[in-house]
C-alpha cells in the first residue's frame, strides 16, 4: 500500500535540507524570492488584512498595507529560519538568539522552583526554546500539537529536542507534569493560539472579542509554579534577543482569569509596539463568543 505521507516528505526533504544548508546570507535572498512567489500568489492576504483592520481600526489604509507586505516578507524569513534550525550548532544558535537577564531565573532554578513560561506567536518562537535550553539551568519542557504528518512530525521532534529540550503533546500535558514534579522544569506554552472546544476565558485583546484556553493559568494554580513571560525582539534579520519578565510569582494568590488576562495584556502591549512579527495569517476570531 502507497504511503502518500512518506512520499510526500522524501520529496519535500531534500529542499527542505538544501534550504537549511544554505549560509545566512544566502538564505535571505531565497527568503526575497520566496516573498515575491507570496506576493504574486495572494496566499491569505485577505485573512491578514482582515485582521488587522479589525485590530487596528486607527490605522490608515495605507498604514494597514505597510504592515501587511512586512509581515509576508517577515513570515517568509521565519519560515526559512525555522528550517535553519536543522543545521544550526549552539554556537550558531546563541549567537543568533541572546537570552537576556537570566540571571533572576538562574536564582529561581537555584531554589528549586519549576516555572511555566507562557508566550505567543511573536517573532521566531522555534529559536526561542533552544535559547531557554542552553543559557539557563532550566530543563525546558515544551508543549506542542503533533503534526498530521508522522514523517514531518520526526523531522520537527529532532529539530525542537536537539539541544536538549524536551517536548509534550497538548493531550499530555497534565500527565507529563505530574510526572516531573520532583524535577526543576520550565513547562512552556505558545498560549495565543484560539481554543477549541471548552475550557476558554473571553476578553477584548486587539479590540475584539477574543477567547484564550486556560490551560497554562489552571496548572500555574494547581502546581503554583511561578509564571514567566517570555518576549522574543527581532533586532535584526536573523538575530532575536529572548526577555523573560515575571508576571506571577505566587498563582494561587490570583484570581479566576487574572494570569489569562495579564498574559493577553502583556502580549498585546508587544503587538502593539511592533505588529510585523506577530502571525497574522491565522484565523485567530473565526469564532465568536
Amino acid at each position: 500500500m502507497i504511503n502518500k505521507q512518506a512520499i510526500s516528505f522524501y520529496l519535500v526533504y531534500p529542499l527542505l535540507w538544501l534550504i537549511a544548508s544554505l549560509p545566512f546570507r544566502l538564505l535571505y535572498i531565497v527568503s526575497d524570492f520566496f516573498y515575491f512567489l507570496l506576493r504574486l500568489s495572494g496566499y491569505r492576504r485577505k485573512v491578514v488584512l482582515e485582521n488587522l483592520r479589525s485590530s487596528f481600526p486607527q490605522k490608515s489604509e495605507k498604514e494597514i498595507q505597510t504592515i501587511c507586505n512586512d509581515f509576508f516578507r517577515y513570515l517568509c524569513d521565519l519560515t526559512l529560519e525555522t528550517l535553519k534550525t536543522l543545521k544550526m550548532d549552539e554556537k550558531e544558535s546563541t549567537e543568533r538568539c541572546v537570552f537576556r537577564n537570566q540571571e533572576w531565573l538562574d536564582k529561581l532554578q537555584a531554589e528549586n522552583k519549576s516555572i511555566i513560561i507562557v508566550m505567543g506567536h511573536y517573532g521566531n518562537w522555534e529559536w526561542a526554546g533552544p535559547s531557554v535550553s542552553l543559557y539557563t539551568k532550566y530543563q525546558l519542557l515544551v508543549i506542542y500539537r503533533p503534526l498530521t504528518n508522522a514523517y514531518f512530525e520526526k523531522m520537527m521532534v529532532g529539530m525542537r529536542t536537539r539541544f536538549g529540550t524536551e517536548i509534550t503533546p497538548v493531550n499530555q500535558t497534565l500527565r507529563d507534569m505530574v510526572a516531573n514534579r520532583k524535577r526543576v522544569t520550565a513547562s512552556a506554552f505558545i498560549a495565543d493560539q484560539y481554543p477549541p472546544g471548552g475550557g476558554k476565558i473571553w476578553t477584548t485583546f486587539l479590540n475584539q472579542d477574543t477567547g484564550f484556553f486556560t490551560g497554562p493559568e489552571k496548572l500555574a494554580i494547581k502546581f503554583d509554579y511561578p509564571i514567566v513571560y517570555i518576549k522574543i525582539n527581532r533586532l535584526e534579520r536573523g538575530k532575536y534577543e529572548v526577555v523573560p519578565e515575571l508576571l506571577f510569582e505566587y498563582p494561587k494568590n490570583t484570581t479566576e482569569g487574572e494570569i489569562t488576562e495579564a498574559f493577553s495584556r502583556r502580549l498585546e502591549k508587544d503587538i502593539v509596539a511592533d505588529p510585523t512579527t506577530w502571525l497574522w495569517s491565522h484565523k485567530r476570531w473565526k469564532h465568536k463568543r
